[in-house]
């Protein structure tokens, strides 16, 4: 492991002034990071690139910064790769900027930094280009990180939120509501019977595998911030369509459902960080589905409902006993601050 060298135990102002400590400090994030891109140290990272480009950004201000299964480093790279991944695209490249607070244990900075390392190596993008800033002493709340990435999209790939048509099958790669609980547990020091882990995991080597069963595929998206039933509801509107779920398919681990129930929170509206929702032909769906729990980020995937007719525009959830009943938007902010 690559050691900051320190000028005490925490971040300085001096850090980010653009002088010795911030040299200093920018070729220690570069040793973590080492490609000849980055090495270079220039204004901008040149790339070489064939083909339809993808372009993301995103910002990431989760409170705590550590939580069971993750960190704030560690979520910043997955959720861009992730990104990518929901148009169909193959990520390459990232760029990594930080606004740290004075104050700032280097330690802490270390494990986050390492914990991107890491994320980046597992997923095989590359972090070429990067920025630090450094403000007083409550100007931020510890540190956020932005993240952006580019990637290719191969010939005949089409995904888009509003390419659902009637028919797809609905298929979900695993079990919601594990990052949003984890965050809460977190935040709150819960003490719950059974820990939760956070599901942050990079999503492009699952796409890359039912990509190869399937270029139909028409819709991807990661059920992030609102969860399962928000991105099924902007899905629902941007294609133009009705989208009916079955309650009793989609999978939660019963530590997620035990806090819930406790809490009186819906498991549908809670954040994940390594999930996806696939529409699909239906001639294409068991194919996919297959695929997917091959792959160790969807094991649990099961195919959820469809799209219909009816009710454009709104997403029906029908129930174990029989009944259905309309699944809104999130209303408000459920837990702030969860990426």
């Amino acid at each position: 492991m690559v050691k900051f060298k320190e000028n005490g135990k925490k971040i300085l102002l001096a850090h980010g002034s653009g002088g010795r400590l911030t040299h200093e400090l920018i070729k220690d994030f570069v040793k973590r990071f080492q490609n000849p891109i980055l090495a270079k140290l220039d204004d901008s990272a040149v790339l070489k690139v064939e083909g339809r480009l993808a372009f993301t950004t995103d910002s990431y201000v989760v409170d705590p910064i550590y939580f069971p299964g993750g960190d704030i480093g560690k979520l910043a790279v997955n959720g861009t790769i992730n990104d990518l991944s929901m148009v169909g695209a193959r990520p390459l490249y990232l760029s990594a900027s930080a606004i740290i607070e004075e104050g700032f244990p280097i330690g802490d900075l270390e494990r986050i930094v390492d914990s991107m390392e890491r994320a980046a190596r597992l997923a095989k993008v590359e972090i070429v280009a990067g920025d630090t800033k450094v403000v007083e002493k409550g100007g931020v709340d510890k540190i956020f990180i932005n993240t952006s990435g580019i990637g290719v999209v191969e010939s005949g790939v089409d995904i888009s939120s509003g390419n659902g048509r009637v028919g797809d099958r609905i298929i979900l790669s695993g079990t919601i509501g594990d990052h949003g609980i984890a965050i809460l547990s977190a935040r709150e020091r819960f003490d719950f019977q059974t820990e939760v882990k956070s599901d942050s995991q990079p999503l492009n080597g699952i796409v890359l595998e039912i990509l190869k069963v399937s270029k139909k595929i028409h819709v991807l998206r990661d059920p992030t911030r609102g969860g399962l039933a928000t991105a099924l509801n902007e899905i629902a509107q941007q294609s133009g369509v009705g989208i009916e779920i079955e309650e009793e398919k989609i999978p939660v681990k019963e530590g997620v459902r035990g806090v819930c129930e406790m809490l009186g929170f819906d498991p549908l509206y809670i954040a994940n960080e390594g999930k996806l929702v696939a529409f699909v032909p239906e001639k294409d769906s068991m194919k996919v589905l297959n695929a997917m729990r091959k792959n160790r980020c969807g094991k649990n995937a099961q195919i959820i409902g469809s799209v219909v007719k009816g009710h454009k525009g709104k997403v029906v959830v029908r129930t174990g006993v029989g009944g259905e009943r309309i699944l809104d938007m999130l209303s408000g902010e459920q837990l702030p601050r969860i990426c």
